[in-house]
């Protein structure tokens, strides 16, 4: 006969395997019938940044595809922390969805986040990568990489530089071209893309390493004046235009990215089943069209490809923050 105590771990385990496999059927269920409201992606900028214009496009023909309204809504501030902060508590249903740009790998270097950036999320699927653009406002007489060289030495920390936050690409383009070339440059971070260029364009600061999207029309009407950008090689929405390496700084590359994440804990099924949706919409020629036009670079993944560039960027943009010495502002 088996011992009292013996008994009673088998019917713990026995309990804990039914557990599991109710837990599973569930999950499985709940997927086959994924989604059955609407789904919300927050984008954590402010509304008119290229996150926010990829994201109500990725959002358009989602619902469709899905057969659920995808709606956005924006949750500025922190250098995307708040809106990361607010979707990493919420249920992981697969009805609430986080935009994250290259700024979500950047944060953990840089500020004191209030969450796990890697174990927090769910990895959902790349959507685009992100060309920068350096623009300046035509009445600074920058024209070139080496007029803007010039013109910083000239003018030790008196030139301005935008970003769409602190601890954003934007930001670390910045710092990374000042520490390659030896100029010092003065930040001045804002809350997302449309206020910084707004500023731009005013007068009130000098350049921007700015994503693509919210600039291009601005270069294209004259408002702004676009001088290089930031890949390895050239643009073919602004084909015209250097890269930064082959203006005169070898070996000057920032790339960013956007992709969606869900909370920690999101089923497998439904993270498949929008990573297919993902993948397929990406895909199509009315999709990569559009979101080409502004300056973006469409490219999919699977949710482990993302995972693995999310935490491959973790290191990456540590080692430029320690290297360039940058500092939130």
């Amino acid at each position: 006969m088996m011992p009292k105590r013996n008994w009673k771990i088998l019917l713990a385990t026995i309990v804990c395997a039914l557990g599991a496999l109710a837990l599973a059927a569930f999950e499985v269920a709940a997927a086959d019938n994924y989604p059955a409201k609407p789904i919300k992606i927050v984008v954590p900028y402010t509304p008119g940044g290229g996150a926010d214009i990829l994201t109500r496009t990725l959002a358009a023909a989602l619902t469709p595809k899905l057969g659920q309204q995808v709606i956005v809504e924006n949750r500025p501030g922190g250098n995307t922390i708040i809106g990361s902060e607010y979707v990493a508590n919420a249920q992981p249903d697969g009805y609430t969805l986080l935009l994250v740009p290259a700024s979500f790998a950047i944060n953990p270097s840089f500020y004191k986040v209030p969450y796990d950036t890697v174990k927090g999320f769910s990895p959902v699927g790349l959507v685009a990568l992100v060309p920068l653009m350096l623009v300046a406002n035509p009445n600074v007489q920058i024209n070139s990489v080496k007029n803007l060289i010039d013109l910083a030495k000239a003018k030790p920390g008196k030139l301005t530089f935008a970003s769409y936050g602190s601890g954003s690409p934007a930001h670390l383009a910045g710092e990374l071209f000042k520490s390659m070339v030896g100029v010092d440059m003065l930040h001045i971070p804002y809350k997302g893309s449309a206020p910084a260029l707004a500023d731009v364009v005013a007068g009130h600061v000098a350049i921007m390493f700015s994503s693509m999207s919210p600039a291009v029309p601005l270069v294209k009407s004259g408002r702004l004046k676009g001088i290089a950008v930031t890949t390895t090689k050239r643009v073919p929405a602004m084909k015209d235009l250097p890269t930064i390496a082959e203006a005169g700084v070898p070996g000057y590359e920032v790339q960013a990215w956007n992709g969606i994440v869900a909370p920690a804990g999101t089923s497998k099924e439904i993270v498949a089943k929008l990573n297919r949706a993902i993948v397929e919409i990406v895909a199509t020629k009315e999709f990569s069209d559009r979101i080409s036009a502004q300056g973006f670079e469409p490219e999919s993944s699977s949710p482990e490809e993302f995972a693995e560039l999310i935490q491959r960027d973790i290191l990456k943009w540590a080692k430029v923050i320690k290297d360039s010495g940058a500092k939130p502002d």
